[in-house]
């Protein structure tokens, strides 16, 4: 059991084409090169920041050229990162909306309290709506909102390529049910409908048509054994267009489970 950020480091890697994995176990970081600067997608914790770009060093870019970070939600271990990126490279942070005060401190709901660490808040610099497209050199991401482990969680969808082949890459916002808990709810005095969007959030995401499927969480798409795989020449280890949709059918499945667990 991982019990502190730096703990579970993971040797960078590239999945495929312009996209690399440069986080650790206890939470993803995921690098595209745009070709114009490149764009981070969640800086994870602040404890763990100095892991993520030495990554970004160990595969030959440079942290400067991160332009832009966009983030899952608003969680410590999503975004606890943010500011010290912002303060030493000046790049601009994303968040869906609605996680706007998890980010910038006015709602104490960053699940820091959770896991006895202290949140470092900052003020995201664009605020993303669903259906938003954000653009950088080669690459275009869609931002699809997915309510329900936080209210402003937002899931991404874009091209990755080699030159050759072309694949659509899906990352899920958040598919925590702890703070959908009727104990975590209760406790922060939170409306109960988080659940109901986070059911609708899961069946519109099984709609969607993803060729590599990225996980916020190492464990959540089996981000190490992959890349045991991808090392032991097994190039589209992470290539698999039947993954995505059993994952969104598991977390509806996992989320009924919970609610049969609170009625008995």
């Amino acid at each position: 059991m991982i019990t502190k950020p730096w703990e579970g480091y993971i040797k960078p890697f590239r999945i495929f084409g312009n996209l690399y994995f440069v986080g650790t176990i206890p939470a993803s970081s995921h690098l595209v090169d745009t070709g114009d600067g490149l764009i981070l997608l969640d800086s994870g914790y602040q404890e763990s920041l100095y892991l993520v770009l030495e990554n970004i060093r160990n595969i030959g870019f440079d942290p400067k050229d991160i332009r832009y970070v966009l983030h899952t939600h608003g969680h410590i271990d999503h975004c606890g990162a943010a500011r010290a990126l912002k303060e030493l490279y000046g790049c601009t942070l994303y968040m869906g909306r609605r996680d706007k005060e998890y980010a910038n401190g006015m709602l104490d709901l960053s699940y820091a309290a959770e896991l006895g660490m202290t949140y470092i808040s900052f003020e995201p610099d664009v605020l993303i709506d669903d259906g938003d497209i954000i653009s950088l050199g080669n690459t275009r991401i869609r931002a699809v909102a997915t309510p329900g482990h936080t209210p402003g969680a937002m899931s991404y969808f874009f091209e990755v390529t080699d030159g050759k082949n072309t694949y659509t890459a899906g990352l899920h916002g958040g598919m925590g049910i702890n703070t959908m808990s009727r104990e975590f709810l209760d406790k922060y005095k939170l409306p109960y409908t988080y659940r109901d969007e986070f059911v609708k959030s899961m069946e519109r995401l099984g709609k969607e048509n993803v060729d590599i499927f990225l996980g916020n969480h190492a464990e959540h798409n089996h981000t190490v054994d992959k890349a045991k795989r991808l090392e032991a020449g097994d190039t589209d280890a992470f290539v698999n267009p039947g993954e995505w949709k059993p994952y969104a059918q598991w977390c509806i499945q996992n989320y009924e489970k919970m609610i049969e667990q609170e009625q008995k």
